[in-house]
C-alpha cells in the first residue's frame, strides 16, 4: 500500500491532468497547473529529491484523461524454472514485460516483450493475475499502474539480450537472482509458480 503522501500526490496529479485536458477556461488551467505543482512538491519532499523540476516535467508528459498505466509481464516456466531477464536500467532481474502500447492486444504484448527482451518465442496460455501495483510493496512510482501476468509456454527461439536487457536465464524458484523490485516482487514469482503447478486455479486479482 502506498504511504499517505504518495496517495495524495497521485490523486492530485490525476485531478490536475484531467482538468488541464478538458477545461476551456484560462484561469482554470492555471489552477489545475497549480494543483500539479503541489503534487510535484509532495513527491519531491517524500522522495527527498534535490530538484522539483524533473518531477514537474515527468508529470507534464502524461496527457489526456488520467487512468492507470498497464504493465504486462510474461511468466515463462520451463522444466520448473522461470525465465528472467536482467534489466540494464537497474541491474536487477525481472519477468520479461513492460508498458502496453496503444493498439496492443494484452496477451500479444506479453509475447512480443518476451521475444524482444529475451530472444525466446512463446505462446500465452493463461491470464494468471491482474494486480494493482500500489498493493504489493513495489518501490516508489509516481503513477498508478495495473500489472497483468500471463503464463506462457516456450515454443522456440534462443537467448538474445536486447537494448534494455543484458542477461537472459531460467531460474529455479529457490535460486532467484536479485530482482528488479520496481518491476516484479518475489511473491509475484511465487504466485506464477503456483499457477503453473495448479492450472485449474482461477485468475488472481485485486
Amino acid at each position: 500500500m502506498d504511504p499517505q503522501w504518495l496517495d495524495w500526490a497521485k490523486r492530485l496529479q490525476a485531478i490536475a491532468q484531467t482538468g488541464v485536458t478538458y477545461t476551456k477556461d484560462h484561469y482554470d488551467t492555471e489552477r489545475y497547473e497549480a494543483v500539479r505543482q503541489i503534487a510535484a512538491e509532495i513527491l519531491a519532499a517524500g522522495t527527498q529529491a534535490s530538484s522539483i523540476e524533473p518531477i514537474v516535467d515527468l508529470l507534464k508528459r502524461d496527457k489526456g484523461y488520467a487512468t492507470p498505466k498497464v504493465d504486462v509481464r510474461a511468466a515463462v516456466i520451463h522444466e520448473n524454472r522461470i525465465l528472467l531477464v536482467k534489466e540494464i536500467e537497474d541491474g536487477g532481474w525481472s519477468l520479461p514485460g513492460g508498458w502496453a502500447d496503444i493498439g496492443d492486444v494484452p496477451s500479444l504484448a506479453a509475447v512480443r516483450e518476451v521475444r524482444e527482451e529475451s530472444g525466446y518465442e512463446v505462446v500465452a496460455r493463461k491470464l494468471a493475475a491482474v494486480l494493482d501495483r500500489n498493493l504489493h510493496g513495489h518501490p516508489f512510482f509516481p503513477f498508478h499502474a495495473y500489472k497483468l501476468y500471463f503464463l506462457c509456454e516456450l515454443v522456440g527461439g534462443e537467448p538474445a539480450p536486447s537494448y534494455e536487457t543484458d542477461g537472459v536465464g531460467f531460474f529455479a524458484e529457490d535460486a532467484l537472482p536479485p530482482l528488479s523490485l520496481t518491476r516484479v516482487m518475489p511473491a509475484q514469482i511465487a504466485l506464477m509458480f503456483d499457477h503453473y503447478r495448479h492450472p485449474e486455479r482461477p485468475t488472481t486479482f485485486d
